[in-house]
Formats: structure tokens, sequence, C-alpha cells
């Protein structure tokens, strides 16, 4: 709710609402081009990382495992969300290229591919600006990889199959994915003993 009516980062709320609702890693998305995403089946097609090195060059990496070539389908908020980065996506006198690829979804103001590095930097600006205007009600500390891990716990509070959810995340070990559900508490617990009890 701040990042949508906040008049400096609204204009991110795109971003950050497709982080948390698709449990991307921040490099995926940065590596996503217009052809990843398919609006006709609702789905985007997780297949490259975009990764920037200490110096500052650019390069696409295959995704972390081969488990992390993946689809992942759009809810709607996700769609509406995505169809607006795609229209307000700066059309650019040189489409930029790396590797071979281009039509990159999210670009800087300078027209060049963001990388994780940027949307970092963003997420860390409005997380110290929330805090500021709002110390009577902290947060914990925000980042791209919170907006995963997050998205993942809640797919595992409302009961998504472990296999399903390992798919969606990316992870070749289900051990990885396992391992959310372990760390959900005591709430969680009884609230999955009191569903199972009216089961019975």
């Amino acid at each position: 709710e701040f990042i949508l009516n906040d008049t400096v980062y609204s204009k991110h709320y795109d971003i950050f609402e497709i982080l948390a609702n698709t449990g991307m890693r921040v490099s995926e998305l940065c590596g996503l081009i217009l052809s990843d995403l398919d609006f006709s089946k609702k789905i985007i097609h997780i297949q490259k990382q975009l990764i920037r090195r200490k110096d500052g060059t650019k390069y696409i990496q295959k995704t972390k495992t081969k488990a992390g070539d993946r689809y992942v389908y759009m809810t709607p908020d996700t769609e509406k969300s995505l169809k607006k980065l795609v229209e307000q996506r700066k059309e650019c006198m040189t489409d930029p290229e790396i590797d071979g690829y281009r039509g990159f979804l999210l670009l800087t103001e300078n027209g060049n591919p963001k990388t994780a590095s940027d949307i970092e930097s963003m997420m860390r600006r409005a997380y110290k600006k929330y805090c500021k205007f709002h110390p009577e009600a902290p947060l914990p500390k925000i980042t791209p990889h919170v907006c995963r891990h997050t998205y993942c716990s809640n797919m595992a509070k409302a009961g998504m199959n472990p296999k399903a959810l390992q798919y969606l995340m990316g992870h070749s070990d289900i051990g990885v994915t396992l391992n959310v559900y372990t760390h959900l508490g005591l709430i969680d617990a009884k609230e999955e003993m009191n569903r199972i009890a009216k089961l019975a």
C-alpha cells in the first residue's frame, strides 16, 4: 500500500507485485524479454538470467539450475502489472542487445536493461523511506529474495503440493522446497491440524 501510494516509488509498484506473486529470482525478472511473455496463455517462460559483473558489463546466463527453466502462470494482478510494464517500456532507437537477446522488459531511464542491483537499490531506498515515515509500524528488511521466500512460504501455507511448488520455484532439490515447510511455525501447524480435523 505504501509503494502503491508513494509519489516516488509508485512507478516501481509493478516490479514489487511481480516478484511477490511469481517467486522469480530478481535476475530472472531482469532477464525477461517480451517473447517470454505469452498473454494468450497467461504464462511466463523463465529460462535465463541477466547478470551484471563487477566491472559493470552484463551477460546472459542460463537459469541457476536445469529445473530453473520453467513456465509460471500469471495471476490476474501479475498479468496486469506485466502488461503495464510492456506499455510503459521505453521504445529505444536501438533496442539494447546482450548476448544476442533484445526486447528486455525492464529498462532504466537511459534505455539499458535493468539488473538485480538496480532493483535491490530501489527496494532499499523505498524501505528506508517507509521506515522514516512509519516508525510506529516497523517492517523486516525487504529485498527481492525476501519476496521470493515469502511467495514460497505463502504457497506452502495455502497447501500447495510440494512438488508443484518445487517446479514453480525452480528448485532442483525438493529438500530446498521442503525447508520452507519446516520454517512454518506453531500457528501454521495448529491451522493445519484444524483443517485435517474438519476433514475427518
